[in-house]
């Protein structure tokens, strides 16, 4: 247990440490290509371990807080792996910028699945909850409610004019295509006035350049527009079929962003009775981590929201995206506390049998 505690610490540091240098994309230049792959081999990587470490925990029938709850917690760990692959492969591999992919209905699993899960947990156990826990949970979710109601109905900002987030951030997008994002993203701003035209029609046919002298050097090339990358000029076109099935998709662009929004203020609450029912308990320690996943989810959903609602040609990989990393790395050491804290358990009263 101990060995897989330390690998999955070491997994999200890794990850910290690999936002922190590299989320913050160069001028005029996006973010490039490598660091979304990054990105997302951390993402879900951490998210197939903790589905592995749940379905021990499903496997296993002296597991204190029930097989079911860990099912459905592994499978949403599952759902949101293949989400994961999903959109990847639609952002970078196709490089399209879809406001529903197919790795949504995976994301939406992942969620109805941790409810689900977190819910069989608490209702398992008789909450006791005095009156100033329950007035934590109600504070939480009053805060939790406005915040995200603040976040959805927040016009865009102007480009750079975000406190949260570093101008260059909303500058880098490229003025002729943004990247691709989770949610479509305002085209950029020229930051260069246009050329006056000629005054004559003559002027503007290029004029032949003369045939050097012979030893005379030749003329430097004419300088080419480092704003655009490359990678977007020879970017294939998206498959027929790619484009059919965001088509499709589009009209569920609204409930979906409200669904993300109802479900993670839910999440928020249940995290939080759990959080306070099993405070102090002996298996504390396991569902503490649980319920920080849970939080970290939050944190990283509500600045994805924010930022692809106010940040104008906002670029996924954002340095707040790693709490998503921590949120499948919690969830992997709950899973295997609770593992070890049921063996141990189990040894124990093996042993008083044994000695009566």
């Amino acid at each position: 247990m101990q060995a897989i505690v330390l690998a999955e610490i070491a997994w999200a540091v890794f990850a910290l440490l690999f936002f922190l240098l590299f989320s913050v994309p160069l001028p005029g230049q996006g973010r490039p290509v490598w660091y979304s792959i990054g990105t997302s081999i951390f993402e879900v990587v951490a998210y197939f371990a903790a589905a592995l470490l749940c379905f021990r925990n499903w496997r296993s029938p002296q597991i204190v807080s029930g097989r079911n709850v860990w099912l459905s917690i592994g499978l949403g760990m599952l759902c949101y792996f293949v989400g994961g692959l999903l959109f990847t492969y639609w952002e970078t591999g196709l490089g399209r910028d879809a406001a529903v992919s197919p790795g949504d209905f995976f994301y939406v699993l992942t969620y109805i699945l941790l409810i689900i899960g977190m819910f069989l947990a608490v209702a398992a156990r008789r909450l006791n909850l005095e009156i100033w826990q329950w007035g934590i949970v109600a504070a939480i979710t009053g805060i939790g409610v406005l915040f995200a109601w603040l976040i959805s109905s927040s016009p865009a900002l102007p480009s750079g004019s975000s406190l949260l987030v570093q101008p260059a951030i909303a500058q880098t997008a490229p003025a002729t295509k943004p990247s691709p994002t989770r949610s479509p993203a305002a085209p950029a701003k020229r930051q260069a006035a246009p050329a006056k035209p000629s005054p004559t029609p003559a002027a503007s046919t290029p004029a032949a350049s003369p045939t050097p002298a012979i030893g005379q050097p030749l003329a430097p090339p004419p300088a080419v527009d480092q704003t655009t990358p490359l990678s977007t000029a020879q970017q294939p076109p998206a498959p027929e079929w790619a484009v059919a099935v965001e088509e499709l998709l589009k009209p569920l662009e609204v409930p979906l962003g409200w669904f993300y929004v109802v479900i993670d203020v839910l999440l928020l609450i249940i995290a939080t009775t759990l959080l306070l029912a099993f405070w102090g308990g002996r298996f504390a320690q396991s569902w503490r981590m649980i319920a920080a996943a849970a939080f970290s989810l939050y944190i990283a959903d509500m600045w994805f929201k924010y930022a692809t609602t106010r940040l104008p040609d906002y670029q996924s990989g954002g340095l707040l995206e790693v709490f998503w990393v921590f949120s499948g790395v919690l969830f992997g050491i709950g899973a295997a506390l609770e593992h070890d804290l049921s063996s141990r358990s189990r040894s124990r009263a093996g042993g008083r049998r044994r000695s009566a």
